[in-house]
């Protein structure tokens, strides 16, 4: 072995295709969602980087962050495809708006086609979290690693959507994305640990803002 290298590790694998399946380069379409921000950024809720890091934490700790792990958890551990069917059926019914069902829709069935085609395996269309927590499953990966990563790359979406949206520069941005990993870290890893029965949302607000965004005259975002 020539000096300075190592043996490839099996986490190194985990590491570097869970970092594929959230890159922004995969072609899920995250870029054209905003969950609602741009909602609330237009309504005058969120005028700066401050309250954008309180919103996406609020996100993180009490909405679809917790919940999206809560349903990728369940679908790892889906011991048939009836059991995956119910759990995605109850993700879809969780959506609180038209646009966010499209949002986990439209992501969910890009991720698992991609996904399909690059491991040359079957993968049935599922939200987004759903179909995350499926792939996981068949590529045995880390459940704790994907969940954690799968909320990183969610954040980092919503801070690249408020950069856009003029809440912050990129500098900001970055350092606001580095503030919220060390939580997006803790509620994955508490959030793998619950029963699907655990699920529930207290983000009234953000909830609101996506409805109201399908009213919108023009908008940058699909939702």
């Amino acid at each position: 072995m020539a000096w300075g290298a190592r043996m490839v590790m099996p986490t190194d694998r985990a590491v570097l295709m869970l970092a594929q399946w959230f890159s922004p380069a995969y072609p899920v379409g995250g870029f054209s969602f905003s969950h609602g921000l741009e909602q609330a950024v237009l309504a005058g809720e969120i005028q700066n980087s401050t309250v954008l890091g309180i919103w996406l934490k609020t996100l993180l700790v009490y909405g679809a962050g917790r919940n999206d792990v809560i349903l990728l958890a369940a679908a790892y551990h889906a011991k048939t495809d009836a059991e995956v069917g119910e759990i995605d059926a109850l993700a879809r019914a969780l959506a609180p708006a038209e646009e966010r069902l499209a949002e986990t829709l439209s992501q969910g069935e890009a991720f698992a086609r991609i996904t399909a085609a690059v491991q040359g395996r079957d993968m049935a269309a599922r939200c987004y979290p759903v179909a995350v927590g499926c792939a996981t499953r068949m590529a045995d990966l880390p459940l704790g690693l994907s969940a954690q990563m799968y909320l990183q790359a969610m954040t980092g979406n919503l801070v690249s959507a408020g950069i856009r949206l003029g809440c912050c520069g990129q500098t900001e941005g970055q350092k606001m994305l580095h503030r919220l990993t060390d939580q997006c870290q803790t509620v994955a890893n508490s959030a793998i640990m619950h029963p699907i029965e655990d699920l529930g949302s207290g983000c009234v607000a953000l909830d609101i803002a996506a409805m109201n965004h399908e009213t919108l005259y023009s908008r940058i975002f699909r939702s």
